[in-house]
This record gives C-alpha cells, structure tokens and sequence, in this order.
C-alpha cells in the first residue's frame, strides 16, 4: 500500500468516525479539514524525503560514472607509459564503476517515476483540500440557513397553537380591567376629593359653554331661514325704520333745500 493509499484509508475512518458520532455539522466539517492537513504535512514529508532518495541516487550513479572515467585516463596514461599490466587493471576498475553507475542510473529513474507520480498526488490532495474548504463555507452556510429555516418553522407552529391566541386574548381582557379600574379611581379622587368651591366654578364655566353653543346653534338656524327672527332683532329693525322716517321729515321740513 502506497502513502496515498494509507492517508486515504485513515482520512476515511477518521472521517466516518466524526459522521458516525457529529452534532455540529461546522465542527465536523472543521475537525475534517484538520485531519486533512495534519495529513498532508504528513505527506509532505514522505515526499520530501522520497526526492531526498532519488537525488541521491542520482549523486551515487554520477559518482560512479566519474570514477570509470578516471580510470578509463588512468588506463590511457599506463598505456603510455608502456605500463600494459597496470591499464588492464585500470579498465578492469574503469568497467566496474561503469556498471556500478548503470544500475543506479536505471534504479534513480525509477525512482524519479514514482517520486513524480507522488509529486502529482501530493498537488492532488492540497487541491482537494482547498476544494474542501470551499465545499466547507458551503455547507455551513446551508446548515446555518436550514437552521433558520426549522427554528421559524417552529415558531410559527407554536404561534398558530389555539393556547398562544388565548393567552393573547386573556393578557387584553386583563389590561382592559386594570384600564377600567383606573379611570374608577380617577372619578372617585375627582369628585370626593379637592377644592369644592373650584369645582362648583367648573360646572358653571361647562354650563356657560353649553349655552354660547345653544345660542350659536340658534342664530345659524335664523340666518339660514329655518327660524323667525327673535325678537330682539325685530326691535332693533323697527327702531331702524322709525329712524329713517324722522331723517325723511326733517328734509321736508328744512328751508331752501326743495326741488329746483
């Protein structure tokens, strides 16, 4: 089983556990994400130290490399120096390290294969986790609004019980009582209680009101026809007449002032 797969299987079991035993959905969802990148430090790490392998495998076949070609030079100087013996030797050392270097070359590209495969997993997984994160604010937003959604639900449930409008009804017909109580001990201060003598000028004051208002109610039904003229203004419209007679006399009768 790769790391992968082993990360895989755990971040499973891990995450049907807290499924197993969640009451808050955005505290699970948080406990996941945790999981996920205390698993991908994890992972990190494996990968790293992966690279570290294939590069120094690298660094093993180089090496072995450069020692065959020292001594395929080394060969070429004993050749040189009529030394035979001592290039043989040097060629059988030159093959060694040259076959040493081909089987870590050919082990290094392996390994290369795998640890760039698991580069890619390891891309994989910190995407997936950012698409989790993302996926997270989704769905504690959408758990929050369903949320909403059932405590209103349940508030207008209990608003159309028949025991929620009774006590409506019975709170109103309290404060009405207390309302009526109220205004009864107001009357009873008002009229048993106070300056006597003040209030008797109050009900007078209430009844010359009532009579400007009666008096009012009369004259409008006169102007408008309704009534006869008092008779009040029927002396004042005969003194008026008189008047006018003695003003017509007293022209006659002054000198010098007939028609020409």
């Amino acid at each position: 089983m790769g790391i992968f797969d082993r990360f895989s299987a755990l971040l499973k079991s891990n995450i049907n556990d807290l499924i197993s035993r969640a009451e808050d959905p955005e505290k699970m969802l948080t406990q996941i994400l945790v999981d996920m990148r205390g698993q991908l430090v994890a992972a990190k790490q494996q990968v790293a130290s992966a690279i570290a392998d294939e590069k120094r495998l690298r660094d093993q076949a180089d090496a072995e490399f450069k020692q065959a070609q020292d001594w395929e030079r080394r060969a070429m100087l004993a050749i040189q120096e009529g030394r035979d013996d001592l290039a043989k030797q040097a060629l059988v050392r030159q093959a060694e390290h040259g076959s040493h270097g081909q089987q870590l070359e050919q082990t290094w590209e392996q390994h290369k294969l795998e640890t760039d495969k698991l580069k890619n997993q390891l891309r994989d997984l910190n995407d997936k986790i950012e698409e989790a994160k993302r996926k997270k604010n989704l769905l504690v937003a959408r758990q929050r609004r369903a949320q909403a959604q059932q405590r209103i639900a349940e508030t207008m449930s209990s608003l159309s019980e028949k025991s929620a409008f009774e006590a409506f009804a019975r709170m109103e017909e309290r404060i009405e009582t207390n309302e009526r109580q109220i205004k009864a001990h107001a009357e009873i201060e008002e009229e048993f209680t106070g300056d006597t003598l003040q209030r008797d000028f109050k009900a007078l004051e209430r009844g010359s009101v009532s009579v400007s208002v009666d008096a009012q109610l009369l004259a409008m039904k006169q102007k408008m026809g309704l009534l006869p003229p008092s008779s009040q203004q029927g002396s004042r419209a005969l003194g008026a007449g008189q008047r006018d007679e003695e003003t017509v006399s007293a022209d006659i009768e002054r000198p010098g002032q007939g028609k020409p």
